[in-house]
């Protein structure tokens, strides 16, 4: 199951949307920015409740 989430490029500023698997529950990845191309560190926890929340971080973080 696929859910939207926004988050902000710690690069560019601009807010974009991603699509997070809550079904594979916490996460770590990296993926570009749609807008300025720079690589998004991105952590993800997924609560007993199915909530997600992202953390989208700089490779540097």
């Amino acid at each position: 199951m696929l859910e939207p989430a926004r988050v902000t490029c710690p690069y560019c500023w601009e807010s974009i949307e991603i699509l997070i698997d809550a079904s594979a529950g916490a996460q770590d990845y990296i993926e570009d920015c749609s807008v300025c191309c720079n690589p998004i560190r991105f952590l993800v926890e997924v609560d007993e409740a199915g909530g997600v929340q992202v953390d989208a971080l700089s490779q540097d973080d």
